[in-house]
């Protein structure tokens, strides 16, 4: 259970406390890089932080031949490595007496067997009172063979009085069809209520922060609209390129790893209405009618409000790194894309004729996420007569690394002299609150063993936002658009890409 309580009684009412359950997490797939960097580091700070139900256990379900023991010293070393904080032995080791090794392929009938009846024993003497949660951390392609057991199996179903749930590691297939036979596997076994498809961007404090911006700042929903708002801007850089993942990387691109779950998301909270209430179905419809509001892109639309490109040889900090088909693994004709940008327009009453622009890419010149609302300027008259404070006024909503909100305005220098440059209004998490920010794995994790899907994606939002994507993607495959830009590594993107806000009198920020 959480243990976040105010200690001023005074504040209880703006405090939201979820209640982790006592609970056994099943993760498939434990062996791969997913467990050992993120879920259980993110287990163990939830711990020390006190955040964990006293009754948690955690079943490592993979091929590999190992043991319990080997693999918790595994765990151990990697959690030293990736831990926000440093790690206690002591807590460790009580921790860790609750991670089990359970051998068994994805197919094989007998391991699930062999499991429901481990998973009793764990109910018996951990206290984890049925309740299972199960994580599907091995690659898609194994889905639907392990839903299929699971249900087969008769873990997928609940027992009297506790709960069975389902967490759904991206991606949530490769395309609309691939999404839709997904759900519907997921369906087959888990009811949508109990289904909680993870998005690590939400996790995030600053995404998480939005709604509280927006719907609890008079000052800012005000001005949260086409009246007031000039662009919106969503950029998401990387300075890494494509390291180790070729062979994924090659069948995604920037569009299907990026572009379809994580900006899109972050656009959802950003354009969306304020819900009913905070309950998660009422927040998701709103972002659901964003989807839906999103105007279409598709043959020669996807021309004019597209640029997608490739990055090419260049320097990073000084170092020389390769062109992106020069990459091991990658197709030296490769024409998969490693950076996009995107002008959307979302057709409703609010942002009606203001232009949402997105761009991803890697090897850029730094790794940030960054949310940017640009303001009107003010009229051409006292201060504004040579145009100096078109662009003064900013709101700046970082997700990572640096998380936090800055507000950019005009302000006159000291002197005599009437000259006027941009401030700035910083707030920052690190330092307003004393304390490291949670890493997003924590928080998702501690929200599904208490049921609360409000971060995650439901099934209507996935199918709405691969829907989009697919039209864009079609137009770049039937030649109704152009097929590939390049820039050099270390540079901001390609040039078509500043040519594409230049059409609206814009910019893009610089990070």
């Amino acid at each position: 259970m959480e243990k976040d309580i105010p200690a001023n009684p005074l504040r209880a009412d703006l405090i939201s406390r979820a209640v982790a359950e006592p609970c056994t997490l099943v993760i498939f797939g434990a062996t791969g890089d997913l467990t050992r960097r993120k879920l259980i580091p993110a287990l163990y700070n939830l711990a020390a932080d006190g955040n964990l139900p006293s009754g948690l256990a955690v079943v490592c379900f993979a091929r590999r031949e190992k043991t319990s023991e080997g693999f918790r010293d595994e765990l151990a070393e990697a959690t030293r490595k990736y831990s926000r904080r440093p790690v206690n032995e002591e807590l460790w080791r009580q921790f860790a007496a609750h991670i089990f090794y359970h051998r068994s392929s994805f197919d094989d009938a007998s391991g699930y067997a062999s499991l429901a009846a481990e998973l009793e024993r764990i109910d018996a003497h951990l206290g984890t009172g049925g309740n299972r949660l199960f994580y599907l951390a091995s690659s898609p392609t194994e889905f639907d063979v392990i839903l299929e057991n699971l249900r087969g199996s008769g873990l997928s179903h609940a027992k009297p009085g506790a709960w069975a749930r389902l967490i759904v590691e991206k991606p949530f297939g490769t395309d609309f069809p691939s999404a839709r036979r997904l759900n519907a596997a997921v369906a087959s076994a888990f009811p949508e209520r109990e289904t909680f498809r993870i998005d690590h961007y939400l996790g995030k404090e600053t995404a998480q922060n939005l709604m509280v911006l927006r719907f609890a700042n008079t000052v800012f929903e005000a001005l949260w609209n086409h009246r007031y708002v000039e662009n919106v801007q969503i950029t998401a850089s990387e300075l890494l390129g494509v390291e180790t993942r070729a062979g994924y990387y090659e069948n995604s691109g920037a569009m299907r790893d990026m572009v379809q779950n994580h900006l899109l998301q972050l656009l959802c909270l950003t354009a969306m209405e304020p819900p009913t209430d905070l309950e998660a179905d009422a927040v998701r419809d709103e972002k659901v009618k964003v989807l839906r509001a999103l105007r279409p892109l598709t043959g020669e639309a996807v021309a004019a409000n597209v640029v997608r490109a490739q990055y090419t040889g260049g320097f990073i900090n000084g170092q020389n790194v390769p062109a992106y088909r020069q990459e091991p693994g990658v197709d030296p004709n490769s024409m998969t894309e490693t950076y996009v940008a995107l002008r959307l327009h979302i057709d409703n009453w609010r942002w009606a004729g203001v232009p949402f622009f997105m761009r991803v890419g890697k090897r850029l010149p730094k790794s940030a996420t960054e949310i940017a609302i640009q303001f009107r300027g003010t009229p051409p008259v006292l201060f504004n007569r040579e145009s100096q404070l078109r662009d003064a006024n900013a709101l700046i909503i970082r997700i990572q690394p640096d998380e936090g909100i800055s507000f950019r305005m005009a302000a006159k220098l000291p002197g005599a002299l009437l000259q006027i440059e941009p401030v700035k209004m910083d707030f920052h998490y690190g330092t307003s609150f004393g304390k490291a920010t949670p890493e997003a794995y924590e928080r998702l994790l501690l929200d599904a063993m208490s049921g609360d899907a409000t971060l995650f994606a439901r099934r209507d939002e996935v199918e709405h936002a691969w829907q989009f994507v697919d039209g864009i993607r079609a137009a770049w495959h039937d030649g109704s658009a152009p097929r590939l830009d390049f820039y050099a590594a270390g540079s901001w993107g390609p040039r078509e890409a500043d040519e594409l806000l230049a059409q609206d009198g814009a910019a893009w920020r610089r990070l």
